[in-house]
């Protein structure tokens, strides 16, 4: 098999396998708190505040971890570190059915953070096999596998939760985790494209930070990661709330899940189209472009009046969102060198996971102190700012290339 028809195989066998971890990662949460409560008789504030702590401890995890796990990848190949967060990843879930105490669930998801890297490493694994000129539609496609799933998890499991029980959803959850790992181990081949025959085998982590901190740009993608994930995700804790008092407690939880998936549908329905633009247009371009209409179609959130406008502002910003995240890791695979890739995508899943962890704990500061309707203006502003910081930064660039004698240019050339 040419190595064109094997990046195809592996591109659907990832495809399956984070529609796998996606929903199964999702699934649980619909019910994590009602979970709790079956450990004993809590008051609801305990319930909430160890609710909080369950989900965020599982992202700080994962924020130390995943630059240790890219240059593993890149020294040692993506394939074995795959498999083990796959099946790291089903051996939590499963134990997580069977615990006793709220800790012990608590311990448990602290573990799990340590394999929670399993879509950022495909999505680096695919990077690599890819070429320079089509990575952005390549990653869009793998993305639709991580949104499909994403959005398919939540329902899945609460009808899991429903029909059998809060331990055995956790146990049937790993189930699929685990299918996903198979599907690693027996169905994927890796190998990686040369872009250089000169390229080093191996960088040392120093090497790997001189390189990100000399490109202004992309230690400022990598960085603006993390305000981009809490921007998005500083609402999501309170979306309920908010539509609690647009359209009172008639419907809330059926209206909040449409409210909050359909961010989801605008990103499944854009983020290939916008890669395969990005691909013909330029990703800084496209990056730029997508961060300011996020901040502008998000900011009507904050004076809509019923429920139907709040959904038709999440759905744009599922439009917008759904391209920056393979059109960024487009960019990096764009300027970052093949064999240190890993660890270039670990730095930047690293701060992601952070913003996951900052994103509602400011979004429940700000409304608490203000309203609801400032956390959009919050994220609004955080998106438009990371826009047109990246904005200038590119415009300095190209400045200062343009500056650059021709006898120079020539000679680095």
């Amino acid at each position: 098999m040419d190595q064109q028809s094997l990046a195809k195989r592996n591109l659907a066998i990832m495809w399956f396998a984070n529609f796998f971890v996606a929903g199964s990662m999702t699934m649980v949460m619909p019910f994590l708190s009602l979970y709790i409560e079956t450990f004993g008789n809590f008051s609801d504030d305990y319930v909430q505040t160890w609710a909080g702590y369950t989900f965020g401890i599982t992202f700080l995890t994962a924020f130390a971890v995943s630059p240790i796990w890219g240059r593993i990848g890149d020294r040692y190949g993506r394939k074995p570190i795959l498999m083990i967060a796959a099946f790291g990843l089903a051996t939590s879930v499963f134990l997580m059915g069977e615990v006793q105490t709220v800790f012990q669930l608590f311990l448990l998801r602290f573990i799990m953070g340590v394999f929670t890297g399993f879509i950022p490493l495909s999505q680096a694994l695919i990077s690599t096999q890819t070429q320079k000129g089509i990575s952005g539609r390549v990653l869009g496609t793998l993305q639709t596998g991580t949104v499909t799933g994403t959005l398919m998890g939540p329902l899945l499991g609460g009808v899991l939760a429903d029909s059998f029980g809060y331990a055995q959803a956790f146990q049937m959850t790993s189930v699929t985790i685990f299918i996903a790992g198979l599907l690693v181990a027996f169905g994927l081949k890796e190998f990686r494209v040369k872009d250089d025959e000169n390229e080093q085998e191996s960088y040392t982590r120093k090497e790997v930070l001189t390189f990100i901190i000399g490109h202004p740009m992309l230690i400022s993608v990598i960085i603006l990661s993390m305000f981009v994930q809490v921007a998005h995700f500083a609402v999501q804790p309170i979306l309920a709330l908010y539509v609690s008092e647009l359209n009172g407690p008639a419907n809330l939880a059926f209206i909040s899940g449409i409210a909050f998936s359909i961010t989801g549908l605008g990103n499944l329905l854009m983020t290939r189209r916008w890669g395969r633009i990005a691909d013909r247009v330029g990703y800084e371009k496209i990056l730029i472009g997508l961060l300011i209409a996020a901040g502008l179609v998000y900011l009507p959130g904050a004076f809509v009046n019923e429920v139907w406008q709040l959904v038709i502002v999440r759905f744009l910003l599922g439009v917008t969102l759904g391209g920056i995240i393979p059109v960024r890791m487009a960019y990096i695979r764009q300027v970052a060198p093949i064999n240190m890739q890993g660890e270039v995508m670990g730095y930047n899943t690293s701060l992601r996971f952070l913003g996951n962890v900052l994103g509602p704990v400011l979004g429940g500061i700000v409304a608490g102190w203000y309203n609801i309707s400032s956390v959009f203006i919050m994220t609004s502003v955080m998106l438009f700012s990371c826009g047109m910081i990246l904005l200038f930064i590119k415009w300095r660039e190209s400045h200062s290339d343009s500056h650059v004698p021709s006898k120079t240019k020539h000679s680095t050339s």
